[in-house]
């Protein structure tokens, strides 16, 4: 963050909470004209600050709204199969998350399905098939009181 400034900081803010803005709105708000601000949003483009735009889709109205925190324990964990599992995983639709953590389990996965009796298919067809996992424990959403699809800057 060093070679931010105030400014890109707050370009970031405004954009993270509406990527639809045109350069002129967002300038209008950081109170600079359109070309520094262009300018600003390809340099943090380029240098990776902005990964990329995305829309956010409501996951209840396309049937995928049912939620689960679905916790991996590998039989085994070593380099080539970490990089199995986590190849297998990014291919798999339903994975919305994966996260290799620390203690008792080796991976967090966030799934999202349409019901209890989808997912139970999807533990025994799609994760059941890989031979080296170890333990599977899964925590179901009953309310989401809080996600920011952005980082606290």
């Amino acid at each position: 963050m060093a070679n931010l400034d105030n400014i890109d900081i707050e370009i970031l803010r405004i954009l993270q909470k509406n990527a639809r803005l045109t350069t002129k709105e967002v300038a209008a708000k950081v109170h600079l004209s359109t070309t520094p601000v262009f300018e600003r949003i390809k340099r943090l483009e380029r240098d990776g600050f902005i990964k990329q735009y995305a829309a956010i889709l409501d996951a209840e109205k396309l049937n995928k709204g049912f939620v689960v925190f679905t916790s991996v324990k590998l039989r085994q964990c070593n380099a080539s199969i970490a990089k199995e599992f986590s190849q297998r995983v990014a291919e798999i639709p339903e994975v919305t998350e994966c996260y290799n953590i620390s203690g008792a389990f080796d991976y967090l996965l966030r799934v999202n399905c349409p019901d209890m009796k989808y997912y139970q298919r999807f533990i025994l067809d799609v994760l059941g098939t890989m031979d080296f996992l170890g333990h599977i424990e899964s925590t179901f959403v009953m309310e989401e009181v809080k996600h920011d699809y952005g980082v606290g800057i």
